[in-house]
């Protein structure tokens, strides 16, 4: 039995794999801890929250909450973007005071993972994640730039460019290896995570731009599962028809779907797709040894076209991370965060050579020679 899923699920690659057609995974998913506990839950949405609380407490004392009576957790990000440049002064003092203080944790834990040994000689950071997605994220993550600079950590730090709901079904490109584009238009991506689950076709646009910097989700499709409670049997049963009823509408539209699903999903992945630890957030035991995603996916959905259906998944936050590989072609060592119900984290070492791109030693040594070459004509 081990080895039939080893055959239907590996066939082009295995799951959680350090090496991409793109990258080097340098690391992923670290757990760095301090005496408080898990260093990520600093640094998380949950932990910004508690950080406004705080900062509210002062004026509630006084009767002048300038939220009133609604919890720090249900205020929307949208409402607290509006805020920021509205003319409520007091409110807006409020929300900058919980940014400045949570970018002075996120430097915390950032200054961390920069002095192991995996994370040494980053150049960049992404960062991606829900809490991205707003002004107070962006203006958290510049202000955390600025305070690692202060301190001599020359280290870029950047909102990660796709939307996150976007980046993490992108970035299942590439986990594929190049070949699949040459036939076929589009992919189906998988993003798992603790509240939803979300399916896409992502279309390459590959022949334009082989980098794949100019990939797009063509349609997506979202389940709360959440709401539903499922069993983990459930939820599988439930993700097969959503990606059945995707193949469907691009077939219908036309599209050269590849026999190919990419998925990014929470925790540590083994290499036949079983799943180590961190995925305690999911409907059910998805840790059981008895348990393989891939594994059901391709019973499920044997065929994809004319074709077999491969499968690979890899760690939700290296997924994201990979939706960046096209923009990061200026660094060598790069990594990603990703600000959610953790601190999602990976490191990433560019393969240029394999990419069919010099890296800055064989340029060096070409410039050289070429300088040589100009100065001999030049002299005969």
């Amino acid at each position: 039995m081990a080895d039939d899923v080893m055959t239907k699920t590996t066939g082009i690659a295995r799951h959680g794999a350090a090496r991409l057609p793109s990258v080097e995974i340098d690391s992923f998913n670290i757990e760095l801890k301090d005496e408080d506990g898990f260093l990520g839950d600093r640094a998380s949405k949950g932990a910004f929250r508690k950080i406004l609380e705080r900062w509210r407490k002062p004026l509630r004392k006084s009767g002048k909450d300038p939220f009133g009576d609604e919890d720090s957790e249900t205020i929307s990000k949208k409402a607290l973007d509006e805020i920021l440049v509205g003319d409520d002064t007091e409110a807006s003092a409020v929300v900058h005071s919980a940014i400045e203080e949570f970018a002075q944790e996120l430097a915390h834990v950032t200054r961390r993972f920069l002095r192991t040994k995996a994370w040494a000689k980053t150049e960049c950071i992404v960062v991606g994640g829900g809490f991205r997605d707003s002004r107070l994220g962006e203006l958290a993550i510049a202000r955390t730039e600025i305070i690692l600079k202060d301190e001599g950590f020359g280290v870029e730090l950047e909102p990660i460019r796709y939307h996150p709901d976007d980046a993490g079904l992108i970035g299942a490109l590439h986990l594929a290896p190049s070949w699949i584009f040459e036939a076929h238009d589009s992919i189906l991506a998988v993003d798992i995570g603790g509240t939803n689950i979300r399916c896409g076709v992502v279309e390459t646009c590959w022949k334009k731009t082989p980098d794949l910097s100019k990939a797009s989700v063509w349609k997506s499709d979202l389940w709360r599962h959440a709401d539903d409670e499922p069993t983990r049997e459930g939820a599988v049963k439930r993700l097969a028809k959503m990606l059945k009823g995707l193949i469907e509408e691009a077939d219908t539209e036309g599209l050269r779907l590849a026999p190919f699903i990419g998925i990014a999903c929470p925790g540590v992945i083994n290499e036949d797709g079983s799943i180590e630890k961190g995925a305690q957030n999911l409907p059910g035991n998805w840790e059981s040894s008895k348990f393989n995603l891939p594994a059901s996916l391709v019973e499920a959905i044997p065929m994809i076209g004319d074709h077999d259906t491969a499968v690979l998944m890899h760690n939700d936050g290296v997924v994201q991370g990979l939706s960046e590989v096209p923009f990061m072609q200026e660094f060598d060592r790069w990594g990603v965060l990703t600000i959610g119900t953790g601190l999602g984290n990976a490191r990433f070492t560019n393969r240029r050579k394999e990419n069919g791109r010099k890296d800055k030693d064989d340029k060096a040594k070409e410039d050289k020679t070429d300088d040589k070459k100009a100065a001999k004509k030049k002299k005969d």
